[in-house]
């Protein structure tokens, strides 16, 4: 009972400050559309919420186009002519791989099939009778059963182990067909998290990853997942992994901001300390992300991954002008952490990004004031 009088102790003297400095700084909030005080994401150039594209976190026209070439024709020699003119360590055939694979996953979904009716991705099956040595049409069937495991069933249930042990055997089959190719090894990082491998295994699948592309992101923001407190890790395991990756970071690589996806996701979910995003733990991995999105190539298309998150703690750190830098980056495209936890990741990042742009005013700033 003690413990229980000093947490609601703890939680009024908390809500006490909080309006305290909300009076001192003058709260920042939001008001409806149309309201005198709402500030206007469209003054700045922001897309509207429903021209937000929720499947990428950043642009790849070559995608889209053939994205949906594929999607409209059924026939998937586009995906496959694009696969296999990408390159096989970098982060965009990653990306590729998996766009290609939850495109499949969802039309699946919407037309799961009948009696005398077509099942949704029939254009994958195709590709995988019609070309069982294509290494791209592989990769993109390993990760397609990952997900279709993650989507229609529960983790630790028969089913879920039945789908997650056949997208293992893909995983096997596709890196027999592409020896020096990281993609089928990235595909059974999830399989490692779902199946629960022992620590012993997943180093060794690590480490074959490292042999192919030791500075991937993808592949780092993929074993982080595994080394987590909610699956197989603990949040020292997991802050160990991401600032080890950070540490041996090449000049101009995005693994200094690893440590960054690590906060993440191991967040408080009730946060008694008022200045939690401002504390040095969060402005220590923050710095590294500004750095890290700084320092990197214009066309590394892992960077809006790292931006989007960067404006999630920017904007909770209520350090505005950042975060509107970041925004005029990425803004457009929504298919990233943490938006995609969402249930509608559009809504929310409008939210972040309507609080980002009324604290950016309420400070002074104005669409002239920022730069592009």
């Amino acid at each position: 009972m003690e413990i229980l009088w000093v947490l609601m102790a703890l939680v009024m003297l908390g809500f006490v400050l909080l309006q305290l400095s909300r009076r001192r700084r003058g709260a920042v909030g939001l008001v409806e559309p149309g309201h005198p005080d709402a500030a206007d994401p469209a003054n700045y150039g922001f897309a509207r919420e429903e021209e937000l594209d929720v499947r990428m976190p950043g642009p790849d026209q070559d995608l889209l186009d053939v994205l949906d070439l594929v999607q409209r024709t059924q026939d998937y020699r586009g995906a496959q002519q694009l696969l296999a003119g990408t390159e096989a360590e970098g982060e965009r055939r990653w990306q590729r791989v998996q766009a290609f694979a939850g495109a499949a996953s969802l039309e699946l979904r919407q037309r799961p099939g009948g009696v005398g009716e077509t099942p949704g991705g029939q254009w994958l099956r195709v590709w995988r009778a019609e070309a069982p040595k294509d290494a791209g049409g592989a990769a993109v069937h390993a990760e397609f059963l990952v997900q279709q495991a993650w989507r229609t069933a529960t983790p630790g249930t028969d089913e879920f182990r039945i789908i997650m042990e056949e997208a293992k055997t893909a995983c096997g089959e596709a890196a027999l067909l592409a020896p020096g190719d990281p993609i089928p090894y990235l595909v059974e990082l999830s399989v490692a998290r779902g199946l629960g491998y022992s620590r012993e295994e997943f180093e060794q699948l690590w480490l074959k990853i490292l042999d192919r592309a030791p500075n991937h992101m993808g592949a780092h923001l993929a074993a982080l997942q595994y080394w987590c407190e909610k699956w197989h890790g603990s949040c020292e395991l997991a802050y160990s992994f991401a600032e080890a990756a950070a540490a041996r970071a090449p000049r101009g690589s995005l693994l200094a901001a690893m440590p960054l996806f690590a906060v993440f996701e191991h967040l408080p979910e009730v946060n008694l300390v008022s200045g939690f995003y401002q504390s040095e733990v969060v402005t220590k991995a923050v710095h590294g992300a500004l750095h890290a999105v700084h320092s990197a190539r214009p066309d590394d298309p892992m960077q809006a991954h790292v931006r989007h998150l960067l404006v999630f703690f920017l904007v909770r750190g209520e350090r505005w002008a950042e975060a509107m830098n970041q925004l005029t980056v990425i803004d457009g495209h929504v298919g990233a952490l943490p938006w995609t936890l969402s249930a509608d990741p559009a809504a929310e990042f409008a939210v972040y990004r309507a609080l980002a742009v009324a604290g950016y005013e309420a400070n002074g700033g104005s669409p002239a004031t920022l730069p592009h």
